[in-house]
C-alpha cells in the first residue's frame, strides 16, 4: 500500500513545483510541461490515488488496487517528456476501475452515500476522457471539482447518519449532490446556465453539510475531534465561496477570479478535508500510526490564513504581491503538514516497537 501511495507523493511534489512556476517564483525543476499538467496531476494523480487506494482497501479485492496503481502511474507519466497521452490513458483507466470498485461495493451494501461517491467517480472518468480528448483544464474544472466534492460529501453523509438524520434529509442530500453532477455536465454543454446551476448546487450542498455534519458538535470537543471539525467547517466555508463566485461571475476561464475559484475548491475545501481525515484514514490504509499532535494545527492555520491572503486580497482585489505571497505560503503549509504528519507517525511507530520505552498517556489522551 505504501508503494502505491509513493506516486501520489511524487505527483504532489511535482504539482507544488508547477505551482511555484505559475506564481512566477523560483522552482527546483523548471520544466514547461509541469504548468500544463498542474491541475490534472494534483486532482487525478494525487488526490485520485488517495481516494482510490482507500476504496480499494474497503473493497478488499486485489483487482481494486489497479485503480490507484493506474492513477499513480498516470500521474508519473504526465511529468515525463512525451508522457501526456500514455499518462492520460492510465488516468482514464484508473478512474474506470474506481467506478467498477463502487459498483462492486454497491452490490455488497447499497446506500445513498455510496451512490454519491460513485457519481464522483463518474465525474473523474469523464474528466480524464475529456482531457485525453483535448479539452483544457478550465473547461474541465467543474468535472474535476465534482469528483472530489461528491467523494468527500458522500463520506461525510456516512458519518452524519450516525447522528440519526431527520426524515427527508438524505433525499435533500441526494438532490443537492445530483445537482452538482448535473451542473458539471451542463457547464460543458451550456456554460452560462450550467455554471449557475453548479454554483447554486454547491451552496445548497454546503448548507446541508453545515446543518447536519457532526462537525458542528465535535467542534466543542478537544484534541483530534476539534481539529477535524475546525478543518471541516473551514473547508465548507471555502467551498461556499467558490459557489458564490460561480453564481456571480458565471463561467471563468482565466485570470484572478479563476485562480480564486480553483483554490477555494482544491486548497480551501479539498486539502482541508485531507488534513481533517488524515489521522483517521491513513493509519487504516497504511497500517501505520498517525496520532494527533497539536502541531498539526499549525499548517492548517497557515493554509487558511495564506489562502485568505491569496484569494480575498490577491485575487478578488487584484493585489499581485498578496497573490504571490499567499500562494507561496499555501505551498509551505502543504509541505509543513506532510512533515509534521511524517514526524508524528515515525515517533509513534518507534514507541510501539518491542522493547521501546513506554510512557503513560497524558490525561487528555486518556479522556479521548
Amino acid at each position: 500500500r505504501a508503494v502505491l501511495l509513493l506516486p501520489a507523493g511524487l505527483a504532489l511534489l511535482a504539482g507544488l513545483d508547477a505551482a511555484l512556476l505559475l506564481l512566477g517564483l523560483p522552482a527546483p525543476v523548471d520544466a514547461d510541461r509541469l504548468p500544463r499538467v498542474h491541475g490534472v496531476l494534483l486532482v487525478l494523480g494525487f488526490a485520485g490515488t488517495l481516494v482510490s487506494l482507500e476504496r480499494a482497501v474497503a473493497l478488499g479485492a486485489r483487482w481494486g488496487y489497479l485503480s490507484p496503481a493506474c492513477l499513480g502511474a498516470g500521474g508519473l507519466l504526465l511529468i515525463t517528456p512525451g508522457g501526456l497521452r500514455p499518462g492520460g490513458l492510465l488516468l482514464a483507466s484508473g478512474a474506470a476501475v474506481l467506478l467498477a470498485v463502487y459498483v462492486r461495493l454497491w452490490r455488497r451494501q447499497p446506500g445513498p452515500a455510496l451512490a454519491v461517491q460513485a457519481g464522483g467517480a463518474v465525474a473523474a472518468l469523464g474528466a480524464a476522457l475529456l482531457w485525453l480528448g483535448g479539452l483544457d483544464v478550465p473547461r474541465l474544472l467543474p468535472w474535476l471539482a465534482a469528483f472530489l466534492v461528491l467523494t468527500i460529501a458522500g463520506e461525510r453523509l456516512e458519518l452524519s447518519r450516525v447522528g440519526l438524520l431527520p426524515p427527508r434529509a438524505e433525499h435533500t442530500f441526494l438532490v443537492c449532490s445530483g445537482a452538482v453532477l448535473a451542473g458539471a455536465v451542463a457547464a460543458l454543454l451550456w456554460p452560462a446556465a450550467g455554471t449557475l446551476l453548479l454554483g447554486a448546487a454547491l451552496l445548497a450542498l454546503v448548507g446541508w453539510l453545515t446543518a447536519y455534519d457532526v462537525a458542528r458538535r465535535t467542534l466543542r470537543s478537544t484534541g483530534l475531534p476539534r481539529f477535524g471539525a475546525a478543518c471541516l467547517l473551514a473547508g465548507y466555508a471555502w467551498l461556499g465561496l467558490a459557489g458564490v463566485l460561480w453564481l456571480v461571475y458565471g463561467p471563468i476561464a482565466g485570470g484572478p477570479r479563476y485562480d480564486a475559484v480553483v483554490h477555494c475548491v482544491f486548497l480551501g475545501f479539498v486539502l482541508s478535508m485531507i488534513m481533517a481525515h488524515a489521522p483517521v484514514i491513513l493509519p487504516a490504509v497504511l497500517r501505520r500510526p498517525l496520532p494527533y499532535h497539536p502541531a498539526l494545527a499549525v499548517p492548517a492555520w497557515l493554509l487558511h490564513l495564506s489562502l485568505a491572503l491569496r484569494v480575498l486580497v490577491g485575487d478578488l482585489r487584484e493585489v499581485e504581491w498578496a497573490w504571490r505571497l499567499g500562494g507561496a505560503l499555501n505551498i509551505a503549509a502543504v509541505l509543513l503538514f506532510a512533515a509534521v504528519a511524517a514526524a508524528s507517525s515515525a515517533t509513534a511507530a518507534g514507541r510501539s516497537r518491542p522493547g521501546a520505552p513506554r510512557t503513560a498517556p497524558s490525561a487528555p489522551e486518556v479522556s479521548r
